[in-house]
């Protein structure tokens, strides 16, 4: 189970941290399903991917979204949901915000090639690159990293299913992933605070809706979570980042396909 070292104590609660080289592959199993009754968060440590990566996986990130607008918007989100979203284009609570997320991104997808007969579905398709006159690395530093991502999203994906009582290999049968749109989706805040009281956020109240999300941070404080959405009035309780681990939670579809057994919450930042 997991040591002290291994918790993160957040309002009295536990958000559990399973360590995806723990050897006690049960016990790993029974960390998850604990998570994912309780509210659908934990953190994922020794997942195989070095401090060395992410450091580029920022540094480039940093560098696209220090380009000047007129740049990014060459690159602006097409119809395969792939490029650039420039600050407020979002609003995931429109009930609650009075203007769009303080946030711009970068969305990144499976690539496909023209001759693919997968084009046909609306959302595979080909991916955007910034110039490589500007940013050289971009295009292979991020291509890498989704690569090593998918890998491990593969690897918590069996631990889901064990945890669900099934065979570990249940979610990789013919025709379930053979092609997951799984994406890469990079985010910039502009620093602007949160003010639920007038509507401002940094990220709306939402849950995700795929099965699952790796969430990793550079460090700064800002994700809160609801671990009980449906009660009211609702407590949001602040999820400090560890260096190095992931932040998993579940999406809409994991919460469906468990017929609610499993949890989905709802998150922003702040």
């Amino acid at each position: 189970m997991a040591t002290p070292e291994q918790e993160q104590e957040q309002g009295g609660q536990i958000l559990v941290c399973v360590d995806l080289s723990s050897q006690d592959v049960d016990a790993s199993v029974a960390l998850v399903r604990k998570a994912c009754l309780d509210c659908g968060f934990f953190y994922l440590i020794n997942h195989g991917i070095e401090e060395e990566e992410f450091g580029e996986i920022y540094e480039e990130s940093r560098k696209f979204f220090d380009l000047p607008i007129e740049e990014k918007m060459k690159v602006f989100r097409n119809e395969k949901a792939r490029g650039y979203t420039p600050f407020e284009d979002e609003t995931l609570d429109p009930f609650k915000q009075t203007k769009g997320d303080c946030k711009e991104g970068y969305y990144i997808g499976p690539e496909a090639s023209e001759s693919e007969s997968c084009l046909a579905n609306p959302f595979h398709g080909r991916n955007q690159w910034p110039s490589p006159d500007l940013l050289p690395a971009w295009r292979e530093t991020m291509e890498k990293y989704y690569q090593h991502a998918l890998s491990v999203g593969r690897r918590v994906i069996r631990l889901i299913a064990q945890a669900l009582n099934l065979d570990a290999t249940f979610f990789e049968k013919p025709g379930l992933m053979d092609a997951p749109m799984a994406y890469i989706r990079l985010l910039h805040y502009s620093g602007e605070v949160s003010n639920p009281e007038v509507g401002i956020f940094g990220a709306g109240a939402h849950s995700d809706y795929g099965m699952i999300t790796l969430l990793s941070t550079d460090g700064v404080p800002g994700l809160q979570i609801c671990k009980r959405k449906d009660e009211i009035p609702q407590v949001w309780e602040e999820v400090q980042p560890v260096k190095g681990a992931y932040i998993v939670n579940l999406g809409d579809m994991l919460e469906r396909w468990s017929n609610g057994v499993f949890r989905m919450e709802r998150r922003w930042a702040c």
